[in-house]
């Protein structure tokens, strides 16, 4: 990892960063967030994650076993060009908080363990991963 917590730290007073916004995806790939004012954002928030409800993201969990740990990726990051404030974007993975386990249902969990599996078996070592708008037009359907 390249970016510690300090050096995030440093650089949300650095820039005079107001506000944090921690997202991930959802299973069909849409954008999710949290967003905090900044000096709620501390060295623990961005080492140990921050929890949150998993049964309120639709297809991820029963509301009976809904904890689940919104976790930083430190070298994920970036400063919205086109936030009105000064925000510092934070792409995050979801853990499961006993195990600390990657939450099998998040589409990054499942990008990092099929490069994994790439890199066992051989074939290749870099993996290339992206969105494919597609769609059919049709004169007539019947």
């Amino acid at each position: 990892m390249a970016n510690s917590a300090s050096d995030i730290l440093s650089m949300i007073k650095d820039q005079e960063i107001e506000w944090v916004d921690l997202r991930f995806t959802d299973p069909k790939g849409k954008w999710q967030h949290l967003t905090m004012v900044a000096s709620l954002i501390g060295e623990d928030e961005l080492t140990d994650g921050l929890m949150f409800d998993g049964s309120s993201i639709e297809g991820w969990k029963a509301i009976n076993e809904s904890d689940m740990v919104l976790k930083p990726d430190l070298d994920a990051i970036y400063v919205d060009p086109f936030s009105a404030t000064p925000m510092m974007i934070l792409i995050c993975d979801i853990a499961d908080p006993v195990t600390g386990e990657l939450y099998a249902r998040d589409p990054r969990s499942t990008a990092k363990r099929a490069e994994a599996y790439l890199l066992t078996t051989g074939v290749g070592d870099t993996v290339y991963v992206g969105p494919e708008a597609e769609f059919f037009m049709f004169d007539d359907v019947r």
